[in-house]
């Protein structure tokens, strides 16, 4: 009968054990508000491309600006009552979704577009934008549709929808990736590649910068662009104040004016 009470009270000790683990210290694992942080830091950082103009580049003052850039002061002025509390992060579309996914920016604001395989990785805002895939060619180019991309150089950036795209409507072109959009442009002017696909918003300012490229009329795809930011249960209210702020500035007409303001 001994023996019995002394194994009882071995078996109660190790379940207080497990119970303390478990439970005593379950707070620690317990991720905190991202809107809270947010809040109490006085900063959102925000995940910007700067080799993407007028979306996010650097000005002659070394300042980044350009469309994204004021729709990160939107909305730090929507939720922290002033436009300059931002930290912006430089990112590529190489590697914005692990900045955002991972959480070492608050925010990705950069032409990201909306897929349900990009949101098995990171949230979405709701759309706050949209584009479709378009080809920028020469000026005296014979490519006139996507037909006219097989057996072609064709110059995709790496991580953007592009990619996929172009596999699935020309699987017969030769896809050259690039880390960045100018490293793109100035191979297709130094003849190493015959086009270059992504969206319109972005090739369209080439165009409109140089006469001697142009953009195909026909658009191949319809991109809505998000703001991308961690999942899980610690962005769920920061997810709200980032949606109500996009609705604010559809009701204010925010977006087109910006679109008018940087020539999109």
């Amino acid at each position: 009968m001994k023996k019995f009470a002394i194994l009882f009270l071995f078996i109660m000790i190790a379940l207080a054990g497990v119970y303390i683990m478990l439970f005593s210290s379950r707070d620690e694992f317990v991720e905190e508000d991202l809107y809270d942080e947010i809040m109490q830091r006085g900063k959102i950082r925000v995940g910007i491309n700067t080799n993407s103009k007028p979306f996010g580049f650097i000005d002659e003052k070394g300042e980044i600006v350009g469309y994204d850039a004021d729709l990160a002061k939107y909305i730090a002025q929507y939720i922290l009552k002033s436009r300059d509390r931002i930290e912006f992060v430089p990112v590529t579309p190489s590697n914005r979704l692990i900045m955002a996914s991972t959480g070492e920016v608050d925010i990705v604001i950069s032409t990201v577009t909306i897929t349900p395989q990009r949101q098995e990785v990171v949230s979405f805002s709701i759309p706050y934008d949209a584009a479709g895939q378009a080809v920028l060619v020469k000026s005296n180019s014979a490519i006139k549709s996507l037909t006219d991309l097989a057996g072609q150089n064709v110059g995709v950036i790496f991580g953007t929808t592009a990619e996929k795209n172009m596999k699935n409507l020309v699987p017969t072109a030769n896809l050259l990736g690039f880390r960045s959009y100018p490293d793109a442009y100035k191979a297709l002017k130094a003849g190493k590649i015959n086009a270059i696909t992504s969206d319109d918003t972005i090739l369209s300012r080439f165009a409109v910068d140089d006469n001697s490229v142009k953009l195909l009329p026909k658009r191949y795809s319809r991109e809505p662009y998000g703001i991308a930011f961690k999942k899980g249960n610690s962005t769920i209210k920061f997810k709200e104040n980032i949606d109500f702020a996009i609705r604010d500035m559809q009701q204010k007409n925010v977006i087109p004016r910006l679109r008018k303001q940087w020539i999109i």
